[in-house]
C-alpha cells in the first residue's frame, strides 16, 4: 500500500508541473514550467515504467497512478514533438547555391563575466557569418570583437553592464540602424535593414528581452510584452523579416507559439531538432532559449549549435538562403480569436502598442521621428 501511495503523490506532482504551463499567469514558477519539458517527458516515461513493473494495477489508485502518468507522458511529448526529426519541416531546405542570395547568422549569448573572447573570435573565423549577433556583450567584449571591424565593417553597438549590452557586426550593410527600449528602460534591442548581395532588403530584429525569474523580473509581463509588439509590427509587413536573439523562452512554449502566430513568421528548427543552446554546463538541464525566426521569403541550408565557448550559452548559426518563389507556399501557426485577445492583455498590461517597434524600410522615415537611436548606460 505504501508503494501505491508513493507512486500516486510522484504521479500527482508531475500533473501539477505539467498542467501549470496552462494557466496564463505571468509568475516565473507558472512560466518556467515550460522549460524543461524534455526533462518531465523523460520523468514521466521513467516513472511509468516503474509503475508497469512494481505496482498492484487491480488497486484503483494503481490505475489512477498509471493514468495520470500516461497523460502527462504524452501532454509533454505533444508540445516537444514538433522539435524533432519525426515532424513535418516547418521551412524547406534550400536548393539554391547562389551566394549573392545566402545569408549566415550566428547568434551569441557571450555571458558578461565570461573573458573567452578569443573562442568566439575562432568561431567567426571559421564560420565566417554574414553577421554575428552578440548578448551580453559590454565594453570590454566590444573591445575585444573590434578585431572584426576589417571583415565586418558594418556594426551596432550597444555595451551595457547590466547583462542586457548587445552587438551586430556585419559583412554586409546595415541602414535604417535604431537601438531602442520596447518595454524596459534598460533592456535594449536593434533594429535595421540589411542588404544582401543581391541588393535585396531584410528587415531585421534583434532581441533580448529579460527573462522571469526570482532574480530578475518575478513575472513574464515584460518579456511577453516585447514578444507581442515585434510580432504584431512585422505581421503586416511584406518585406523579408528576421528575428533573432536569446529570448528567454523556449521554443515550444506557449509565449513563443502566440509570437509565431501573431507574426506569420516560420521557426527553421520544426521537424529538424531542438536545437538546445542553454545550459551550456548542464546535458540534463538543457532547452532552446536562442532563436532565430523568418518570413516565408527564406529556406534553410543548415542549422547549428556551436561548440563551447565559455558561456552558459552555446552559439547558433543558422545558414538562410533568400528564395521567396520557393518558399511561397510555407505556412507557420495561425492566429485565432483568443490569441488576439490575450495578446492585447499582454500590451495593455504595459502599455505597448506594435508602433513602438522600428519599422526598417518604406516605412522607417515616419517611425524615425520619434525614435530614441542611441546606447543609453547603466
Amino acid at each position: 500500500m505504501m508503494s501505491l501511495i508513493v507512486f500516486t503523490v510522484l504521479a500527482l506532482l508531475l500533473l501539477v508541473a505539467t498542467l501549470l504551463p496552462l494557466s496564463r499567469n505571468p509568475h516565473w514558477l507558472v512560466r518556467g514550467m515550460d522549460f524543461p519539458r524534455l526533462q518531465l517527458a523523460v520523468l514521466a516515461a521513467i516513472l511509468l515504467a516503474a509503475e508497469v513493473v512494481l505496482l498492484d494495477l487491480s488497486h484503483p489508485l494503481g490505475l489512477i497512478s498509471l493514468g495520470v502518468t500516461s497523460f502527462c507522458l504524452f501532454w509533454q511529448i505533444w508540445w516537444i514533438l514538433p522539435y524533432t526529426p519525426f515532424w513535418p519541416v516547418e521551412v524547406k531546405a534550400a536548393i539554391d547555391d547562389n551566394p549573392e542570395r545566402a545569408l549566415s547568422i550566428i547568434t551569441a549569448n557571450v555571458l558578461t563575466p565570461n573573458r573567452n573572447a578569443d573562442a568566439l573570435l575562432a568561431l567567426v573565423q571559421k564560420c565566417k557569418p554574414d553577421v554575428l549577433v552578440t548578448l551580453e556583450s559590454d565594453q570590454w567584449w566590444q573591445d575585444r570583437l573590434d578585431v572584426l571591424a576589417e571583415q565586418m565593417p558594418h556594426s551596432i553597438k550597444c555595451p551595457l553592464d547590466n547583462l542586457y549590452g548587445m552587438h551586430v557586426y556585419s559583412r554586409l550593410p546595415l541602414s535604417e540602424v535604431t537601438v531602442d527600449y520596447l518595454v524596459e528602460e534598460d533592456v535594449p534591442s536593434m533594429h535595421a535593414l540589411l542588404t544582401l548581395r543581391d541588393g535585396s532588403n531584410v528587415r531585421m530584429h534583434f532581441l533580448h528581452p529579460a527573462p522571469p525569474s526570482p532574480t530578475e523580473n518575478p513575472e513574464s509581463a515584460e518579456r511577453d510584452a516585447e514578444l507581442v509588439v515585434v510580432a504584431r509590427s512585422v505581421a503586416s509587413s511584406d518585406q523579408p523579416v528576421i528575428v533573432t536573439g536569446d529570448l528567454n523562452d523556449v521554443a515550444w512554449s506557449a509565449t513563443t507559439r502566440l509570437f509565431r502566430k501573431l507574426s506569420g513568421l516560420l521557426d527553421p528548427r520544426v521537424g529538424r531538432g531542438m536545437y538546445n543552446t542553454f545550459h551550456a554546463d548542464y546535458r540534463i538541464a538543457r532547452w532552446p532559449l536562442d532563436h532565430l525566426f523568418h518570413s516565408d521569403h527564406f529556406t534553410v541550408r543548415s542549422i547549428e549549435r556551436m561548440p563551447h565557448i565559455g558561456s552558459d550559452h552555446f552559439a547558433l548559426l543558422t545558414r538562410l538562403v533568400y528564395a521567396p518563389v520557393r518558399g511561397a507556399d510555407q505556412n507557420g501557426l495561425e492566429a485565432d480569436g483568443d490569441d488576439r485577445g490575450w495578446a492585447d492583455e499582454v500590451a495593455d498590461a504595459k502599455d505597448v502598442e506594435a508602433s513602438d517597434t522600428p519599422r526598417p524600410g518604406k516605412e522607417f522615415s515616419i517611425y524615425w521621428v520619434n525614435s530614441i537611436s542611441k546606447c543609453k548606460k547603466y
